[in-house]
């Protein structure tokens, strides 16, 4: 027994075998592109029938969609993965050949890791707060500073130097501020 004739993709013009289960509608072959067209032409023949060329407009349409929002609230929200793996590992300093490794050249200082990985800080002010706007991220960002310095310049057992740095600008937040120019977000 021999399977479906071949037929001819109507994008590609190339012969090919329709799935056995699709025989009467299937008139594109499996190439990305063709399938690209198909769905194309498909949505082209859907909106133009009469019963769905106002399926996107008008007052009750709008309503519809802000209900499925409030019904499916975070749809647009990335799913977590079961199984986390890091995207890229920490990069470890690489010393040249010629050179020994001395301890004082070597640093876990947290200071660092964060400093040498700014997207991963922005990414997680944002995760945290639920904000993608720039100017909240700055702003959280500030306060998030100002309690990192209390808490690491404090000694054990006394108070934090709270207001110590209240008339300083950092390093930190201008190159912050003039990074933030040149990035725009949508």
């Amino acid at each position: 027994m021999r399977g479906p004739a071949k037929r001819k993709c109507l994008c590609c013009q190339e012969f090919y075998r329709p799935d056995h289960r699709n025989l009467r509608h299937q008139r594109h072959c499996s190439k990305a592109a063709c399938r690209k067209a198909s769905k194309a032409q498909s949505q082209r023949r859907w909106q133009q029938r009469p019963e769905n060329q106002n399926y996107f407009r008008g007052p009750e349409n709008s309503q519809r969609v802000k209900d499925w929002r409030k019904r499916n609230p975070g749809y647009w929200r990335k799913k977590k993965a079961l199984v986390q793996v890091a995207l890229q590992e920490d990069c470890q300093e690489q010393v040249p050949p010629s050179e020994e490794l001395t301890p004082e050249k070597t640093s876990d200082a947290l200071q660092e890791v964060f400093l040498m990985q700014p997207a991963v800080v922005v990414g997680l002010i944002s995760m945290m707060t639920g904000h993608a706007l720039q100017e909240d991220i700055v702003a959280t960002a500030r306060v998030l500073v100002r309690k990192g310095r209390d808490i690491l310049e404090s000694n054990p057992g006394s108070e934090p130097t709270r207001f110590k740095h209240e008339n300083q600008t950092s390093s930190l937040s201008a190159t912050g501020a003039a990074s933030a120019a040149s990035v725009q977000l949508d």
